[in-house]
C-alpha cells in the first residue's frame, strides 16, 4: 500500500495538506515512502473537504501542513484531516506543524487579549491529535499548552553548521534581535565556538501590529561579523533595522539567520536593501519566487523532521533533536 511503511507489527503513514507540496515530498523520500494519496478540495463557498484515498486503520499517522498565508485556510484543512484520519480509525495521530500557528499569541500582553496559541493547541486535540511536532517554538511554553507529548525540534544546528562555513570564526558575533531571545543566542554561541553575545535593545508599541523600533546595541560588535538571529522573519522591518544598528555601531559585516522566513509584504525587498551580507532561513514554510532574492540562502528542514517522525514511529528517542545533540 503506497504511503505505508511497516516496523514490525506497526505501519507508518505520512499525510500532508496542500500548502507546502514540496517539503512533504522531501520528507517522504528521505523517510523512504510515499505520501498518503488525499482527495482535498474546496467548495465554492470555502468549506474544505478532505478523505484518504486508502485505509488507514490501525495507522500511526503523521499530519504534515505548513502554515504560510493565508494561514487560517491551512490551519483548517490540517484539523479537518485530523478528523478524517480519526474516524477512519488511526491508531496514532501525530500533527506536523513545522511552523506553528498563532504562535506569537502565547501569552496576555494586555487585558483581554486571546492565548491564541493554547487555542490552536486546544483545537488540535479536539480534533484528534496525539501528538504534536513543531520547529522552533516562538516560546517554548507553548509546549505545555498541550495535552500530550510535544516534540520541539530545533534548527539551531542545521543553521549554525551552514553559518560556520560562512565566517571567520575568530571574529563573529551572535546578537539577539531584543532580549527575550538572549538564550537562544547562547545556544547559537556555543555551537559557534564561544563567540560573543550582543543584542539589540528595541521598543515595541503593543498596539501596533508588526513594527518595533530599534534602537542601540548592546555588545562587542566593532570590526566583527555579526550573525544575527532570530526565530522568525514576518515583515523584516524590526531585524533590517537591527542590521542598520549593528553598521552603524562599527559591525564589519551582518548575517542574518532565522528559521522561519514568512516573508510577509515587503519582507524581501526590506532585507534585499537592508545591507546584510546574507539571509539564512529553512523551508518550514514555502518560500516563492517573489519572495527571494540574491542574499537569500534556503535550508531544508525535511532531515530533521523526517528523523525526529522515524525515531517517534520507532519508540526511539526524540531528546537528542531538541538541542541537536547526538
Amino acid at each position: 500500500m503506497s504511503g505505508i511503511t511497516v516496523h514490525g507489527e506497526k505501519k507508518l503513514v505520512l499525510a500532508a495538506g496542500r500548502a507546502h507540496p514540496e517539503l512533504a515530498q522531501e520528507i517522504a523520500r528521505e523517510l523512504g515512502t510515499e505520501l498518503l494519496p488525499i482527495d482535498a478540495y474546496d467548495f465554492a463557498n470555502g468549506e474544505i473537504y478532505v478523505r484518504s484515498a486508502e485505509s488507514v486503520r490501525g495507522t500511526d499517522v503523521f499530519v504534515l501542513q505548513a502554515h504560510p498565508a493565508p494561514l487560517n485556510n491551512w490551519l483548517m484543512e490540517q484539523l479537518i484531516m485530523v478528523d478524517s484520519l480519526k474516524r477512519a480509525s488511526a491508531k496514532r495521530i501525530t500533527v506536523v506543524s513545522p511552523f506553528y500557528p498563532y504562535a506569537r499569541q502565547d501569552k496576555k500582553g494586555r487585558g483581554r487579549e486571546p492565548i491564541s496559541a493554547r487555542l490552536v493547541a486546544d483545537l488540535y486535540k479536539t480534533a484528534g491529535a496525539n501528538r504534536i511536532m513543531s520547529v522552533d517554538l516562538h516560546t517554548s511554553q507553548i509546549q505545555g499548552f498541550f495535552d500530550g507529548p510535544v516534540d520541539h525540534l530545533m534548527a539551531i544546528p542545521l543553521l549554525a553548521d551552514y553559518i560556520r562555513t560562512r565566517v571567520d570564526g575568530d571574529n563573529v558575533t551572535v546578537v539577539s534581535p531584543d532580549t527575550g531571545r538572549v538564550r537562544v543566542a547562547e545556544q547559537w554561541a556555543e555551537r559557534l565556538g564561544g563567540a560573543p553575545l550582543a543584542f539589540v535593545h528595541k521598543s515595541r508599541d503593543l498596539t501596533v501590529p508588526n513594527q518595533a523600533m530599534s534602537k542601540t546595541v548592546v555588545g562587542q560588535v566593532q570590526g566583527r561579523t555579526c550573525v544575527l538571529i532570530d526565530d522568525m522573519i514576518d515583515t523584516g522591518g524590526t531585524i533590517s533595522g537591527a542590521v542598520q544598528v549593528l553598521k552603524n555601531a562599527g559591525a564589519k559585516d551582518v548575517i542574518i539567520a532565522a528559521t522561519h522566513g514568512v516573508f510577509s509584504g515587503p519582507a524581501a525587498k526590506r532585507l534585499a536593501e537592508s545591507g546584510a551580507r546574507e539571509v539564512v532561513v529553512t523551508n518550514t514554510l514555502p518560500i516563492t519566487a517573489e519572495k527571494r532574492f540574491p542574499q537569500l540562502t534556503v535550508l531544508s528542514i525535511a532531515p530533521l523532521i523526517a528523523r525526529a517522525i522515524r525515531e517517534v514511529f520507532e519508540d526511539g528517542s526524540v531528546t537528542s533533536l531538541f538541542d541537536g545533540q547526538a
